[in-house]
């Protein structure tokens, strides 16, 4: 009876890893064109972990979450985290502008003028919807609305605490 409990306990393990390992997406290899005209895509931000968060000036939930959304960027990013804040297509290019100037945004902000971006990723429609990205360009958790701030800290701990 014991080797049989053993040997549960080693095959639920391994499932548990299986499962793990195998349950990861990496994320849609994108082209992201920032406020000032650059352009960079998906795998050029391997190496990091990376919110990629898409709002709109708009959205009382996404100008709600900024300030969190800062201070994270401003406490993590020397452990090698980033932010990617993608501007929905359907906003304009002036409020984005402005309110990523008005608000100081330390992040990069990006547009998304014709809706590609947001479309890659499971096809966004409405915000906020911001997905964290391990190291190696992994979808490791959607988060969706108003989504819970030690949910989202613990998961950015862990992830950075990964190689």
């Amino acid at each position: 009876m014991k080797k049989f409990i053993i040997s549960l306990v080693i095959a639920m393990a391994g499932v548990g890893v299986w499962f793990t390992l195998s349950s990861t997406e990496a994320a849609p290899n994108v082209t992201f064109t920032s406020l000032e005209g650059k352009q960079f895509q998906t795998s050029d931000l391997q190496g990091k972990v990376v919110l990629v968060k898409f709002w709109a000036t708009n959205c009382v939930t996404c100008i709600q979450q900024m300030p969190d959304t800062i201070a994270y960027y401003k406490q993590y990013k020397d452990q090698g985290y980033d932010t990617i804040a993608v501007a929905m297509a359907y906003d304009p290019e002036p409020f984005v502008k402005n309110y990523a100037r008005d608000n100081n945004l330390p992040f990069t902000v990006t547009l998304d003028k014709d809706g590609s971006v947001a479309k890659a990723f499971d096809d966004i429609k409405f915000t906020p919807v911001a997905f964290l990205l391990d190291r190696q360009g992994n979808i490791v958790k959607r988060f969706i609305g108003n989504y819970d701030k030690a949910i989202f800290e613990k998961t950015l701990q862990d992830t950075l605490a990964k190689a």
